[in-house]
């Protein structure tokens, strides 16, 4: 954000993000980073493509679903989970601070 960054949430992060510790986010953040970005069928092919790409594990899905999302938008994605890094190679750009 001090970079001027404008932030979102991809329905599949916000989804992951409402069965964690949250587990009913505050409306006050949804109003912060706004409606979350669709899933779409051209990110359902990437996302296939990136699951195929970082060896098919298990519970990876979802990362390549959120993934996808940030590459089609040219998104930097925020993230702490450094699991994001292995989809670096297909044009993801993280921010891991």
């Amino acid at each position: 954000m001090s970079a001027g960054r404008r932030l979102g949430i991809s329905a599949v992060a916000w989804a992951e993000f409402g069965c964690g510790p949250a587990r009913s986010p505050s409306p006050d953040l949804l109003s912060f980073l706004g409606v979350p970005i669709p899933f779409t069928v051209d990110d359902a092919v990437v996302a296939s493509q990136l699951y195929n790409l970082g060896g098919r594990r298990r519970g990876s899905l979802p990362d390549c679903m959120i993934a996808a999302t940030a590459i089609r938008f040219g998104a930097v994605l925020a993230t702490t989970d450094g699991e994001f890094r292995r989809y670096e190679r297909a044009g993801l750009m993280l921010d891991e601070s």
